[in-house]
């Protein structure tokens, strides 16, 4: 079980397992994490010896009810590799571990893939692996904003009073299909992470109650798309109220839609 509370700020510190054909099969690997109310910001930082190491960005989600860590590697910061090596840009799904109150006894485990099974060359494969770690510090969590909104405006599109408790809202890529992706966030806690928008709807559904009247959904445009901006239809049912907005994204403003409950009886 999760305390409440938890967060993942700090160093993590354990063993990642490549492909017997990889160039180390076997190496450290260290993650210092920042959680933002469960967005992940941090770097990754991949070494066998001291002439043997790789530094990258990461970013991702973690979701205390299913103790569900999403994480991404971005960027390259630092690589140092023997000839005829290229580093793999990863995707982590992993979860989260505690069996005591101890920071030792914290892990958090799971798999790796590369996009497209592909290293940064495109041509030398990366096939998958495994990656276990164990929390080694723990920060102290700072209050700052998400970061999704630390460089961006939220532009408020429309301001919806509802008398239900339930709101089913429905995502779809708005005329031609030219792979717009995502994140959505409510009340800055991310529920999509990165999903490109199709003919077929991205499902969401939230409850909105007296004691939470307000619930702020958020739409991040992580690429323009082949036809910018990013753009998205947003179909929103409750109760017996439909709704049918545009939505828009870019590089300096996210997408704003403000839900508040006010019940008629």
């Amino acid at each position: 079980m999760i305390a409440s509370g938890q967060d993942l700020n700090g160093k993590w510190v354990g063993r990642l397992v490549m492909a017997p054909t990889g160039c180390f099969p076997v190496y450290t690997i260290q993650f210092e994490l920042t959680d933002s109310s469960g967005i992940i910001t941090g770097t990754a930082l991949h070494y066998s010896d001291s002439f043997n190491h790789i530094k990258k960005n990461i970013v991702g989600t973690f979701a205390k009810d299913s103790n569900r860590l999403l994480l991404e590697e971005s960027t390259l910061l630092d690589v140092s590799l023997k000839q005829d090596c290229v580093p793999c840009l990863k995707k982590y799904t992993l979860t989260y571990h505690r069996g005591g109150n101890a920071i030792a006894d914290e892990q958090i485990r799971g798999i790796w893939i590369s996009p497209a099974d592909k290293a940064t060359d495109g041509k030398a494969t990366c096939d998958p692996g495994t990656i276990v770690l164990n929390r080694v510090t723990k920060l102290e969590k700072k209050h700052t904003s998400p970061a999704f909104t630390q460089n961006k405006t939220n532009v408020l599109v429309r301001e919806i009073r509802l008398d239900s408790c339930t709101i089913e809202i429905e995502l779809f890529d708005n005329g031609q299909i030219d792979k717009d992706t995502v994140s959505v966030y409510v009340n800055n806690r991310p529920i999509v992470y990165r999903q490109m928008l199709k003919a077929r709807a991205i499902p969401i559904r939230l409850s909105i109650n007296a004691k939470k009247n307000v619930q702020e959904v958020v739409m991040v445009g992580e690429n323009l798309g082949t036809i910018p901006p990013n753009t998205a239809l947003m179909i929103i049912k409750a109760g017996e109220q439909r709704y049918q907005l545009y939505l828009a994204a870019d590089e300096k403003r996210n997408a704003l839609v403000r839900f508040i409950y006010e019940p008629t009886h």
